[in-house]
């Protein structure tokens, strides 16, 4: 089987038995995953977040997967505006889970293939997605022709981690991509196990720079150390178990699932002749906000 159709597979299964994953917590003010939503992009508060989208009359989720971040968006955008989510694998589910919001609406698309009929937009987030296709930079600059100009795109991308982080995930992927939804999720249930084990040890270590090991000096809970370094074992004591587990599946069962430098994403922004406002590398992604010039 092609990787991309793998890993369009893999993400079908994936929304289909978990269509409200981590939905509630994407909504949640001050949940872990809304926080990291809005710092990533450079706000430090909901507030912040809600004047970022002020003014937006159309804005576009470029991945929307079950409709989480194309909630959050309508929840704080306008009322006014137009907000569309397009996937190519679960457009379906966040139809569904979108039913109740009026300004929202949500389409089949394959973000490298034609998108002109959706016209422009002032406002698109993709992020989360790109690193899931067959080529990144051309989904990019694909999505950027639907910009408007003074527009803005919004993007995240899975960065090239610390060496045996990198070892490990690929280890895993290639074990468990070819396998059934079960399989792998049985698989990813120990996987998961294990970050929660580690994460209610509750324990902070501090350790030196080990520069061959990409380790970066510090302190850090001891899930966070093996997470950041050694071993993809997310866990979040807010998600059920099984929502968990499916956060692991989703990182290790596509196959397509590419890393990328702040530098290569820089030079996208450059190709589209766009300019960069905003610009993030934490442990787990690469955040890029940029605008097109009227």
């Amino acid at each position: 089987m092609a990787k991309s159709d793998q890993t369009f597979s893999s993400f079908k299964d994936k929304w289909e038995n978990n269509r409200e994953l981590a939905f509630s917590e994407t909504l949640k003010e001050g949940s872990d995953i809304f926080n990291w939503i809005l710092r990533r992009n450079g706000f430090d508060n909901p507030d912040a977040f809600k004047q970022w989208l002020a003014g937006r009359s159309r804005i576009l989720d470029a991945g929307c997967g079950n409709g989480r971040v194309t909630a959050l968006l309508s929840m704080y955008a306008p009322t006014s505006s137009n907000i569309l989510g397009i996937d190519l694998t679960a457009a379906h589910v966040a139809q569904e889970n979108l039913a109740e919001f009026k300004n929202v609406r949500v389409q089949q698309k394959n973000i490298l293939e034609d998108l002109s009929d959706l016209g422009t937009f002032d406002l698109i987030y993709c992020q989360e997605v790109l690193h899931h296709t067959s080529d990144p930079r051309a989904a990019f600059l694909n999505l950027c022709q639907r910009l408007a100009n003074d527009g803005e795109i919004a993007i995240y991308v899975y960065k090239q981690k610390a060496p045996m982080r990198e070892y490990a995930d690929d280890f895993i992927r290639s074990a468990i991509s070819s396998l059934p939804y079960e399989q792998a999720m049985s698989d990813m249930r120990e996987v998961t196990e294990l970050g929660k084990l580690l994460s209610e040890l509750d324990t902070k270590v501090t350790v030196p720079d080990v520069r061959v090991l990409g380790i970066e000096a510090g302190e850090y809970d001891v899930q966070r150390l093996i997470y950041h370094f050694f071993l993809k074992c997310f866990w979040n004591p807010s998600l059920s178990f099984e929502d968990n587990a499916a956060i692991n599946y989703d990182w290790y069962h596509p196959q397509l699932c590419t890393r990328h430098t702040l530098e290569e994403v820089e030079q996208w922004f450059k190709e589209a002749k766009l300019e960069i406002i905003h610009r993030l590398v934490d442990h787990y992604g690469i955040t890029v906000r940029g605008v097109r010039p009227s």
